[in-house]
C-alpha cells in the first residue's frame, strides 16, 4: 500500500504515524544550510535524542498531520 493510498483511506493519525514508521532503512543525503543543521543538531541533542531521530520524528508529524 501506498501511503497516499491510506490517506485516501481515511486512515486515523496513529494508522498513518504507523505506517511510516515502518519499514526498511535506507539512507539519504540531504542537503541544507550549515546553520540549519547545526540547529537541528542541538535541538536534538535538547530532547535527547539522535540528529537521524529528530529528523525522522519531524518527517513523520508533518506527513501524519501532527505538525
Amino acid at each position: 500500500m501506498k501511503y497516499s493510498e491510506l490517506v485516501e483511506s481515511g486512515a486515523t493519525e496513529a494508522k498513518r504515524q504507523d505506517f511510516l514508521a515502518e519499514g526498511e532503512q535506507t539512507p539519504i543525503t540531504l542537503r541544507v544550510p550549515k546553520n540549519l543543521k547545526d540547529a537541528a543538531a542541538e535541538a536534538a541533542r535538547l530532547r535527547g535524542v539522535s540528529f537521524s531521530a529528530f529528523i525522522r520524528n519531524c518527517i513523520i508529524n508533518e506527513l501524519s498531520g501532527r505538525s
